[in-house]
């Protein structure tokens, strides 16, 4: 019976993931900085937009380690195809 590869060591699903990875990344840390931007003129402007400055600036710390996360997702999947290219052209 064949051992079963998980995702990660499958090193083709991490290279056809890269387009929507990079992508996902992208979006959290514009949605990052658009909840630091948020915090910022609701604690400037002392009132509250929808939620208090603390809470978007909690929500912008997580959102910008969520990016990070996919962000090292992309840098596997760029070193992944950057050796195979460079064992190619070795062989």
């Amino acid at each position: 019976m064949a051992k079963r590869q998980r995702h990660w060591e499958n090193r083709e699903f991490i290279k056809a993931r890269l387009g929507s990875s990079g992508m996902t990344a992208h979006v959290c840390f514009v949605l990052g900085i658009i909840f630091t931007v948020l915090g910022i003129i609701a604690d400037a402007a002392n009132v509250i937009l929808g939620l208090t400055s603390v809470s978007w600036f909690l929500l912008a710390i997580v959102t910008l380690v969520v990016g990070l996360m996919w962000f090292f997702g992309v840098g596997l999947a760029w070193y992944l195809i950057t050796t195979e290219a460079k064992s190619k052209k070795g062989e």
